[in-house]
């Protein structure tokens, strides 16, 4: 996957475009995915394999826009402003995004306080999204991924963010989707993996949210439900189903270690 690919027309002049914008907007975060390996069959529109120029033309796209929203917001509230004091906790906190944007520093790299927080979450900036960037990376590179160059650079530039980096090998992906369980880990195995890249993604894709599951486990179905974490039992029962939440009585807690071991509920009980 060669993410400049995306930004073609960008790197011309033309810009992501605003379809593509509106849908990075209605995310809860971006998963960036940043072309590490190299491939003479597969052209790379600026020539050559350089992650960190390709994150950093991603990057200034979303700066550039999210510089457009600040500024018309900004003339709003100084408008509003006449009429009520309160805007101006709002332009103070416009003008300190505008100039950090100005310096290429996202939204999301800023220190807020508890109000400014509230006016930020109205913005919908794509800059404040949390990011996590997916290195894709050849098969010889993904055995020994960690001292691979460019994946060392991508995961650098990631810390300076507080971002995550996934190293992934698609075309190894696309192989494992098409196998069974049994096949898949063989091949997983005789690769050395633990896990697929996808699996390891939805992990950190759950972290950076603040996600978690639960499972229910009956005779019809094994489910599982997504839940921020910290929600209390009544309301992760409210997931289910609304008149389980209401109805709510108790939560029974015994250990997975301890549940293995007795066999059942029941006999962990006694």
């Amino acid at each position: 996957v060669d993410i400049a690919g995306l930004v073609k027309g960008a790197s011309h002049g033309e810009g992501l475009g605003n379809k593509f914008l509106a849908h990075i907007r209605e995310t809860d975060a971006i998963a960036q995915v940043v072309r590490c390996f190299e491939d003479s069959n597969i052209v790379h529109v600026d020539g050559n394999i350089n992650p960190i120029r390709d994150i950093e033309t991603i990057n200034l796209e979303l700066i550039f826009a999210d510089i457009e929203t600040v500024q018309k917001r900004l003339e709003k509230a100084k408008k509003m402003l006449k009429a009520d004091k309160k805007y101006q906790i709002e332009i103070d906190l416009l003008e300190k995004i505008s100039e950090n944007l100005e310096k290429s520093i996202p939204a999301r790299n800023l220190e807020y306080n508890d109000e400014e927080k509230e006016i930020l979450k109205d913005m919908f900036l794509l800059t404040s999204k949390p990011v996590i960037y997916i290195a894709n990376v050849s098969e010889e590179q993904i055995e020994n991924v960690e001292n691979d160059e460019n994946f060392k650079k991508v995961k650098e530039y990631a810390k300076n963010e507080k971002a995550e980096v996934v190293p992934i090998c698609v075309k190894i992906e696309e192989e494992l989707s098409s196998l069974e369980d049994e096949d898949k880990k063989e091949m997983l195995d005789a690769i050395g993996l633990k896990e697929s890249g996808l699996d390891v993604l939805i992990k950190k894709s759950y972290d950076l949210l603040g996600l978690m599951s639960f499972l229910t486990a009956g005779e019809p179905e094994v489910r599982a439900w997504t839940i921020k974490k910290g929600t209390k039992a009544p309301q992760a029962a409210g997931k289910i189903h609304s008149d389980i939440e209401r109805g709510f009585i108790k939560a029974e807690v015994v250990s997975f270690e301890d549940l293995i071991k007795e066999g059942s509920m029941t006999a962990a009980k006694e």
